[in-house]
Parts: structure tokens; C-alpha cells; sequence
């Protein structure tokens, strides 16, 4: 069963409905996500709770309850309903019920203040009624929180000290504090409406419309969550792509900044895959529906950003331990304060009555409960938006301790595509000259059957370069070792420079030309005559490095954490790539040997291991933290901890220092919430502060904890480094 719970200001909501469903028969698994206002649970069969009474129990407790699936069923098709929905959250704090409240509160304070100023004999009468008239609906959620589990709430400690200090003749204050009190529960939900808005921001990214072609070219409007796969779609300049898919015809520039945070469009055409949220600029496109509105890319964003909301950080799980035990502690000390004055220095019962009823309002640990999950819900969705994609509080936590990181090459420092860089005509000398691309056309021609990536890529380079590709015949392969095709009536090979060697005559200066490329780190391929054993040329091959390689690794040194490469490539390649990233590097290793070494690096140090491909995943899953580059494969992204959605470097540095300001904020709302509450219990004792301020410590320490939390949303990232490029 899911639902969408309304009215949840600050974490320890989350735990008073945790405690009240748990204790229903036959209900398990309950969680509750504060972020996003979603409540999971499991019903079983045959038990005597019904569906009703789930809800009921919600209700009394004095949030809203809406069936989740109504609800999203709403968003995805655009109805009334979900417009509704968003007319809701754009109320002003006036419209809600807490604001009506609150003017409500209001209007009867004044009342009361102007009526006990024109006949003071009535005064304490007048604020009476207004306290009992205030404090009634916390009065009614306090007794169903205690009758559900949680005694010990927010609610039961204000109700107490208001009908405490009434009881004492303090009832000008009393009113006060139930005022005041109401005011810190608005400014609450205030700020915990902004914390939720990072969702709702991703929600909103989604298409609700698409233009839907049939077979005969006809269009027709339809709601973007009915689209099916292999439907085609029309996504005309300025549109939304309604869905993921590929495009069948034209060709645009698209802004996909709302997906993966790339500011700068990128022109697709036909083959080319689009994302459902991105936005077309200037030409009209034809695609054909790859994904489904339910499981697009938008749509597993805002599924794993829920996800990692909904799970508790160490540092908040071991808060909500403390507040246990802190909660009960204090009530007990305010107990004590009121009872052993009088009885052992022969106080007055009156003035320590009301010192512990203040002490009871500072017990309560909203802003202590609340310093974890605010930030971390504020790191999460800052990295959402710039294409951080963070699986869980846990792993954001984790990542700021980090002091060495892994990097997988290809694909990961390298753009996991091999390019052509050098092409030699053996015949004359000469690099990419009028030799050289006669060469080059014969490499292509004879590689032009073949699948291989370095064929792919030689035959691209000759098409780039506008070579004309000779017809090739009898084409075959000798597994590991060569390919063969006969070409303008010429038995033609291409192998290894080992291969080459033994089946055709290389001259030393040619030797030493293999030799100083493949120093470089790149793959030679050499061309020969099979039945001269002439050697008639060479292609040189390299996988580069992502353009902002450098720039990443540069700035994780200057940040103090230790860059490694891992890679199942040969000594001589990986040396090249590392010496021009200076970059720890061990090569030739197979799966477990990268396991191998993970594990022994993890004994004496947090390790975050960088990937993309599937034979990554087992190391993903291995390190501390697993990291993904976003055009990596679905295994490697689904194992890893964070995914890049911009697959770029210099994010591993950005994702660390989100992490390690997230940290950082943590410890200040900590420090913040506790030492407020410190200094105000000690104020309380001593007599200096009352009711009124107790309460403004614990409703105004929650609400400074929230918006510090907040300015996390403005989190700039690392200070970018200008590094001159090795020669």
C-alpha cells in the first residue's frame, strides 16, 4: 500500500507514524519519506486492520492521507486533479490551515490583550478562554500520539506547560506560548515545503502531452504517460521530447540540461538516442518510443532520488537513537527541578513549577532530529541538479570521508572509444599524405566487414577523411591474429605487429616506428602484401582521454584524495595515459584482480571505486563507494552508489565536495541544536528566560536549522583548477 501523507513538518512526523502503524495488526514494513511525503506499507490478507483503518489512524493523527496511486496515476496524465495538486502546494502560508490558525490565534490575542487593558478583572478570564481555545487540537493530536506510541511528543509537552502555566495564574503567558508555539509549527511546514520543492521541480520536468503519429502521418494529441513502445512521435522546435526513444527522421540541436545538467545543446539526428524532458530547439523530430512514461529517465531520476531520501543516514539514524533517550532525560531533569527546590532549599512551588514547565518545551528535539535528514534531503536534490545522482544518505555521507579514488580507464578516463591518430605509408614516409591515405583507403577496405572497434574506427576515419573505399573480396579472419581480403586483385592482410613481424619483412626504421607509437600507449596495426611480404603501412589507434580528465584528477589532489587507474589494458598504454594525467596506475588486471586490490586498499583507507561497464560492477559494489558514469551500462549504474549522468571526471571532485559540505552543515545544525537547547536549559534553572523563550529556543532553532539546510541548495562546487597540458 502506498500513500501521500500531507502535513509532515519535520522528521520526528515520521516517527510518530512509524510508531502508530507499527503497533496495528497485520502491518509490517512501514516506511515513511519525509521528503516527498510518501508512505509504504504492507498489509496482510488476512488481518484485522482494514485499509480504512490505516487511514483513519493517519487522519487522527492529524495529517492528510491521499491514495499514492490516484495521486500519480493524476500526475502522469495531467487532470484536473493534479492541477489541483499544484494549486495546493502554491498556496500562500495564509490559505493553509496552520496560517488560519495562526490568524486566527491571532485576532483572539489582541482581543484578549484589548479587553484585559478596558477591564482588568476580566483579563485572566479572557486569555484563559483563548489558551483553552488554542491549545485544543494540540491537546487532541498529543492524547492520540500518546494512545499510539508516542508519549513523549512535541504536542503533549507544549499542551502540558500551557494548561501548567494556566493552572498557576500565568495565563497571559500561557496564551503566549500557544501562540508562539503555533507560529514556530507554520514557519515549519514553510520550510519544509521549500526542502520538498527539489522533487516537485524534477516532477514537473516531465512531458504531459505528446503528439502521437499514426501510420498514415496523421497527428493527434495524447497524454505523454499513454505513449507505448515502438510508438512514434512528433517533437516539434520548442517542444518537450514526450518520451525516451531514438530518432527516425530529422535532425535538431536539443537542450538536455533538464536531464543530465548539461548547459551547453547537443545536436542528434538519425540513430541518435533523446530523453523524454529535453528540449527541442530548432528542428522538427520523429522518434520512435524506446521507454514507457513509468520507466523513462526522468522517471528512474525522481524514483532514485525518493529512494535516497527515504534512506537514513548514519548520522540521522544514530540522532533519532540519541532523542530516545534525550527526550524522556530531560523531562525527567524538569521533574526534578520542579520537585527537589521546594522540598530540599524550600522554594517556592510556584516559581519552580513554572521553571520545569519552561524546561519541558525546551525537551523537545525537533531541530536535533531534524539537522541530519534537512541537509542531507538538501545535498541530495542539489546534486540531482547537476547531475549527481545519489543513491541514499548513507552513500552522501560516505563519499566526504573518501581519501582514494579508483578509476576504471576505458570508458571512465578514456572516452571508451577507439580514434585513429597516426596513419604511415611505409612506401614513402610520409604521415597522412597523398601515401597515407592511400594506405589508410586499402586498412579500410580490407576492415570494412569486420565488427571490431578498431575497424569501426579506421573505416569512420577513412569516410571522415572523404577517402574512396576500394571493394573488397574473400574477406576472412584468423582469430586473435589478423584479417585477409583481397583487394584490386592483391592478397592483403592486417595484424599485430607480432603477426606482422613473422609473416612479412619489416625494415628496423619501421620497427622502431611500431615501437615509439606503441611507447605512446597506442594500438599499431600494420598492412601488408601476403604474397610479397611487403609491408605497406601502418594505422596507430588510442582510446584518448575525456577532455576534462586532467582537470579531475588535478582537482582531487588539490583536494587531498588519491587518484588510482585500474585497468585490464597492457603496461605500455596505461603508463602513457597516467604519465599525462599524473595518476597512480596498475594494468593488465582481470575482475578479480581489481576486487583483489580494492579490498587490500580498503583496509587502511575510505575507497570509491569509478566505473562504466559491466565488468565494473563487482568493483563497484565492492569499494566503499560505487560510482557510474551515466553513458556506462545499466548494471554498472544500477550497482554503483552515484551515477554521473554527465559522465564527466571533474564530477567525482564536485560530488566530494558536496559530500564534505553536506558533512559540514550536519555539524553545525548538530552543534546549533544542542547548544541552544544548552544554554537555554541553563537560563530556564536560573530563572533568566520563561515560557514565551523556551518555546522561541526549540520552534526558532528548528526553523534556523532548516533554512541553514537550505543554503545548501546554493552550493557552488569545487573551485575549478587551471592546469597547463603535459607535452
Amino acid at each position: 500500500m502506498q500513500y501521500h501523507v500531507e502535513g509532515m513538518d519535520c522528521a520526528s512526523c515520521v516517527g510518530k507514524i512509524e510508531t502508530a502503524l507499527a503497533r496495528m495488526p497485520g502491518v509490517t514494513d512501514v516506511q515513511v519519506n519525509f521528503a516527498t511525503e510518501k508512505l509504504e506499507l504492507t498489509l496482510a490478507p488476512d488481518a484485522t486492520t482494514q485499509r480504512s483503518d490505516v487511514e483513519k489512524t493517519i487522519k487522527r493523527l492529524g495529517f492528510g492521507i491521499t491514495d499514492y496511486t490516484d495521486k500519480k496515476t493524476a500526475a502522469d496524465t495531467g487532470s484536473d486533479d493534479n492541477h489541483q495538486d499544484v494549486l495546493l502546494a502554491e498556496k500562500r502560508w495564509w490559505q493553509t490551515l496552520k496560517g488560519k490558525q495562526v490568524v486566527g490565534l491571532g485576532i483572539l490575542m489582541s482581543v484578549a490583550y484589548v479587553i484585559s487593558l478596558l477591564f482588568p478583572a476580566y483579563g485572566v478570564w479572557v486569555f484563559a478562554v483563548a489558551v483553552l481555545a488554542g491549545v485544543y487540537s494540540f491537546a487532541r493530536k498529543a492524547a492520540v500520539l500518546a494512545m499510539s506510541g508516542s508519549p513523549f511528543s512535541i504536542e503533549m509537552l507544549m499542551t502540558v506547560a500551557a494548561l501548567g502555566a494556566l493552572i498557576i495564574g500565568e495565563a497571559e503567558e500561557a496564551a503566549a506560548v500557544v501562540f508562539l508555539f503555533s507560529v514556530g509549527e507554520l514557519l515549519e511546514s514553510v520550510a519544509a515545503d521549500r526542502a520538498r520543492a527539489g522533487i516537485r521541480a524534477l516532477a514537473s520536468l516531465a512531458p504531459k502531452t505528446a503528439v502521437l503519429l499514426d501510420a498514415q502521418g496523421g497527428q493527434r494529441n495524447v497524454p505523454a504517460a499513454s505513449l507505448q513502445v515502438n510508438d512514434m512521435v512528433l517533437v516539434r522546435p520548442g517542444d518537450k521530447v514526450s518520451a525516451d526513444g531514438v530518432i527516425t527522421q530529422g535532425t535538431s540541436s536539443l537542450d538536455d540540461s533538464p536531464i543530465t545538467g548539461e548547459s551547453i545543446p547537443v545536436v542528434k539526428a538519425l540513430g541518435d538516442k533523446v530523453f523524454a524532458g529535453s528540449i527541442n530547439l530548432d528542428g522538427a523530430l520523429q522518434v520512435r518510443v524506446q521507454k514507457t512514461a513509468s520507466d523513462n529517465t526522468i522517471a528512474r531520476i525522481i524514483e532514485l532520488v525518493e529512494e535516497a531520501q527515504a534512506s537514513k543516514a548514519p548520522t540521522a539514524r544514530f540522532i533519532e537513537k540519541f532523542s530516545r533517550y534525550y527526550t524522556p532525560t530531560v523531562m525527567a531533569l524538569a521533574l526534578l527541578v520542579i520537585i527537589i527546590p521546594p522540598l530540599v532549599m524550600g522554594g517556592a512551588w510556584a516559581t519552580w513549577l513554572y521553571r520545569g514547565l519552561a524546561l519541558l518545551l525546551i525537551a523537545c528535539p525537533c531541530a536535533l532530529v531534524l539537522s541530519t535528514p534537512a541537509a542531507v534531503a538538501s545535498g541530495l536534490a542539489v546534486g540531482a541538479r547537476r547531475g549527481l545522482l545519489i543513491k541514499g544518505g548513507s552513500a552522501l555521507e560516505i563519499i566526504g570521508r573518501v581519501n582514494t579514488v579508483a578509476f576504471d580507464k576505458t570508458g571512465t578516463l578514456t572516452e571508451g572509444k577507439p580514434r585513429v591518430t597516426d596513419v604511415v605509408a611505409f612506401t614513402d614516409g610520409r604521415t597522412n599524405s597523398q601515401g597515407g591515405d592511400k594506405v589508410l583507403a586499402l586498412f579500410a577496405s580490407v576492415e570494412s566487414d569486420s565488427n571490431h572497434p578498431l575497424a569501426n574506427a579506421i573505416v569512420e576515419h577513412a569516410k571522415t577523411a572523404g577517402l574512396v573505399i576500394p571493394k573488397a573480396f574473400n574477406a576472412r579472419a584468423t582469430a586473435g591474429k589478423a584479417v585477409h581480403a583481397t583487394v584490386a586483385e592483391r592478397a592483403l592482410a592486417i595484424g599485430s605487429p607480432v603477426y606482422a613481424a613473422a609473416e612479412a619483412l619489416l625494415s628496423a626504421k619501421q620497427q622502431a616506428q611500431i615501437e615509439a607509437l606503441q611507447n605512446e600507449g597506442k594500438t599499431v596495426s600494420v598492412l601488408f602484401d601476403e604474397k610479397s611480404r611487403e609491408a605497406l603501412g601502418l594505422v596507430a589507434l588510442r582510446d584518448e582521454l575525456r577532455e576534462d580528465a586532467q582537470q579531475g584528477v588535478a582537482q582531487l589532489k588539490a583536494m587531498g584524495v588519491r587518484s588510482v587507474m585500474l585497468t585490464g589494458d597492457n603496461r605500455l598504454t596505461a603508463n602513457a595515459l597516467a604519465s599525462h594525467l599524473d595518476i597512480e596506475w596498475r594494468a593488465e588486471l582481470l575482475p578479480e584482480d581489481k576486487l583483489r586490490l580494492l579490498s587490500e586498499m580498503k583496509d587502511n583507507t575510505e575507497i570509491a571505486m569509478v566505473g562504466d561497464g559491466i565488468n565494473d560492477a563487482p568493483a563497484l559494489a565492492t569499494a566503499d563507494v560505487g560510482i557510474a558514469m551515466g553513458g556506462g551500462t545499466d548494471v554498472a549504474i544500477e550497482t554503483a552508489d552515484v551515477a554521473l549522468l554527465k559522465s564527466r571526471v571533474t564530477d567525482v571532485a564536485q560530488l566530494i565536495a558536496l559530500s564534505r559540505a553536506t558533512l559540514s552543515n550536519i555539524h553545525q545544525n548538530v552543534i546549533f541544536a544542542l547548544g541552544l537547547k544548552g544554554v537555554f536549559l541553563i537560563t530556564t534553572v536560573l530563572g533568566m528566560t520563561g515560557l514565551w523563550i523556551a518555546v522561541l529556543a526549540d520552534t526558532g532553532a528548528t526553523v534556523l536549522v532548516t533554512l541553514n539546510a537550505l543554503r545548501l541548495l546554493r552550493f557552488k562546487g569545487a573551485r575549478p583548477l587551471v592546469t597547463a597540458p603535459k607535452n
